[in-house]
């Protein structure tokens, strides 16, 4: 009996007049939130990216070169071959799972558990536990059967995820992911204890981020960076022995999500988080302000005090709009620190905003 064979997918777009002169592989990247700009940069390299000048030139043409300007009015066309199966292995790891149906799955992440398989983390991560939970009912849009990451945490921040099991689901979250709450209701929020204490109840931070110039592991703020916007509000403050904020607990909610942001952007500000051994090394002789239990506290830790509490997202199933939100509580790890900074005196911050 013959198989059926693999169906390829095609996404389509036509490139608007303010999109003129811009990179191919950057133009389809924002148009089509769910590929990855890499994963597209492979696809034009490996022929299956064409484009149809439109009216005039109706003729389709193969374009392998990402750097290509388009122009107003090409119709472009990405052909998403079948997705190999899975490379990584799955493996026996241990989930929080929160909340799972047949299109996604909500995790609370341990600190120490790296998402994705890379260099020095070949095996033991979250992609590997999930390829091990979910079976056959994966995401193949990044090119290999797997489960739909849309979103990540570094490897020791704890709390919320959510990934997608198939395709649809995949979409669909990558795009609320993309527009980051500005026309959806998809929201993020995160606690973070930062050193000092910000000199007002709220406030918003507005600032590009790109690589280190120096360092390509770590991001900085740079004026032609990407957007970066992180709004954050001041829950608590603790005073050390003299009586001055030596540390705070604040919330913060993102309208965009780059890599490293809030713990960049707190620390751009001069609250970088505590115990973040990459941004807030240059904090570490305000140790000594803490209290004995405070400085005991910090010291197992381990980590950076940043923990994704609040995940607000759209089921992508639903045709109207229902919204799943997931709130997830400090590990004990953050607990035992926010109980010796509150022992030395906590000062509640302004009533929250609803």
């Amino acid at each position: 009996m013959d198989q059926d064979l693999p169906v390829t997918e095609n996404e389509t777009v036509t490139i608007a007049a303010e999109e003129e002169g811009q990179r191919l592989d950057r133009v389809l990247a924002a148009r089509i939130p769910s590929l990855s700009r890499s994963r597209l940069k492979a696809l034009i390299l490996a022929g299956q990216v064409t484009v149809e000048a439109g009216a005039e030139a109706p003729a389709r043409r193969t374009i392998r070169d990402p750097s290509m300007q388009v122009k107003s009015g090409e119709v472009v066309m990405v052909t998403l071959p079948p997705p190999e199966e899975a490379q990584p292995k799955g493996e026996d790891i241990p989930l929080t799972i929160v909340y799972e149906d047949d299109a996604l799955i909500v995790i609370d992440k341990p600190s120490g558990l790296v998402v994705h398989p890379a260099a020095g983390h070949a095996t033991g991560t979250l992609v590997n536990a999930l390829i091990a939970h979910c079976g056959d009912s994966l995401s193949g849009i990044g090119g290999v059967k797997r489960p739909g990451i849309v979103h990540r945490l570094d490897k020791d921040t704890t709390g919320l995820m959510v990934v997608a099991k198939n395709d649809r689901a995949h979409r669909s979250l990558s795009a609320q992911f993309a527009d980051h709450g500005r026309t959806n209701q998809m929201r993020r929020g995160y606690l973070a204890f930062v050193w000092g204490a910000p000199d007002r109840p709220r406030g918003t931070i507005d600032a590009p981020l790109d690589r280190h110039p120096h360092n390509r592991e770590r991001r900085a703020v740079r004026e032609f960076g990407r957007e970066a916007v992180t709004h954050w509000e001041l829950l608590e403050t603790y005073p050390g022995h003299d009586g001055k904020p030596v540390a705070s607990l604040v919330a913060c909610t993102l309208e965009t999500g780059r890599t490293h942001q809030i713990r960049v952007h707190l620390a751009h500000i001069g609250h970088p988080i505590m115990g973040d051994e990459t941004y807030g090394t240059g904090f570490k002789t305000k140790i000594s302000r803490l209290g004995p239990e405070a400085q005991a506290a910090l010291g197992a830790l381990g980590r950076q005090a940043l923990h994704a509490y609040l995940l607000a997202i759209e089921h992508p199933d639903s045709d109207t709009a229902d919204v799943l939100e997931f709130r997830s509580e400090l590990p004990g790890d953050l607990r035992r620190l926010r109980d010796a900074l509150a022992a030395e005196n906590r000062v509640p911050g302004p009533k929250r905003s609803k």
